[in-house]
């Protein structure tokens, strides 16, 4: 709090890790509400998952696309399948631009029924409707000057895109039930798992509404094309269960690392923190093998990064599935696609000289 309102004394405050400041004469008008808003988003912050910084050159670009676009008001749409994180990097969108100290909310597009959107979304006034005991506010107003973020967006009924988009387009909406319209500030990222343009040919989705979600867009890859992420993500998780469980497991065992490698992860990376988080419980102490990933022995249904395609890349890719085996030339070879005897002879064919462990 101060009586010197001034802009100078505002700048040294934050830089010293205040997170806003009051002038005295409006403390009774803004304390309140400032402390409540700041609860409500450290109990959100404790409630999500830490962000894990990712490695792979895939991951970087998309790390460089959210440098470029979160600074701006540009509406986002996030493309990638179940698991991959999408919302993580919705997350990272909101915590780097200009509205990370506003509200975040994310809205499960698919339990949002038809009847039940306007009043989710927009909210009611007390006896609107049947069993409107009470006032409530829907999520633009919960997102007001932060992050609305629509996942499964392709989920929404046809009439209720139509009203997204009305509000959209007019910056403003109406309660249900209220005489008045309001309007909002609020900047919109939606993620989807399906190829919405498919959607539109079959009239599932508006192409209207596509075009008002598609200033800008961002493409999560699966992890069975990130591969240089898998173990260090396996690490991450081991030590989240560690925490979680009370558990004191210290790593994994070569087995079970290899098992983590050539596995196709069809869940992407929720299920991979599933099948860590399930077999740290197991272990509890030590090293986690093989078993305790309970994995069904498979073979990758779709190529993988590290797939050899022509010359100019089969240098490095060899050398990036190597290093991820830890030199294990067996291991290579199977994220590779490719066997031992070809390994060896694309070896001596680049002159790649690697310190690799007998297999």
């Amino acid at each position: 709090m101060t009586n010197y309102a001034e802009v100078h004394t505002a700048v040294e405050s934050m830089k010293l890790g205040s997170l806003d400041y009051i002038p005295k004469q409006l403390v009774e008008d803004k304390l309140m509400p400032l402390l409540h808003t700041i609860l409500k988003e450290r109990s959100i912050g404790r409630n999500r998952m830490p962000v894990f910084a990712r490695d792979s050159s895939a991951f970087q670009k998309i790390m460089q696309q959210i440098r470029l676009v979160a600074p701006t008001d540009m509406s986002v749409l996030i493309f990638g399948e179940n698991g991959t994180g999408k919302e993580h990097i919705a997350h990272h969108l909101h915590d780097k631009s200009k509205r990370a100290g506003k509200p975040f909310v994310p809205v499960d597009c698919g339990s949002l029924s038809k009847d039940l959107a306007p009043s989710a979304f927009f909210g009611h006034v007390k006896g609107a409707f049947t069993g409107a005991d009470s006032t409530k506010k829907g999520y633009f107003n919960e997102a007001e000057g932060g992050t609305l973020f629509l996942d499964e967006v392709g989920n929404l009924a046809l009439e209720t895109q139509q009203m997204l988009l009305r509000a959209i387009q007019e910056r403003r909406y109406r309660p249900i039930g209220d005489k008045t319209d309001k309007s909002f500030n609020v900047r919109i990222i939606a993620a989807t798992n399906e190829d919405l343009e498919k959607a539109v040919i079959e009239k599932r989705f508006r192409q209207d509404l596509l075009y008002r979600l598609h200033d800008f867009e961002i493409t999560v890859p699966p992890l069975r094309d990130c591969q240089e992420d898998i173990m260090p993500l396996a690490e991450f998780f081991r030590e989240i269960a560690n925490n979680e469980l009370e558990c004191s497991v210290t790593g994994l065992d070569a087995e079970a690392r290899k098992t983590l490698l050539t596995h196709p992860w069809p869940g992407n990376v929720r299920e991979l923190r599933q099948k860590i988080m399930g077999a740290v419980l197991q272990a509890q102490t030590g090293v986690v093998m093989k078993e305790h990933l309970e994995l069904a022995v498979t073979k990758p249904t779709s190529p993988v990064s590290f797939a050899l395609r022509n010359d100019a890349e089969d240098k490095e890719r060899i050398l990036r599935a190597l290093k991820q085996a830890n030199g294990n030339r067996k291991v290579a070879a199977e994220l590779l696609g490719i066997g031992r005897t070809t390994l060896y002879s694309k070896l001596e064919e680049y002159g790649l000289k690697y310190k690799f462990q007998q297999s």
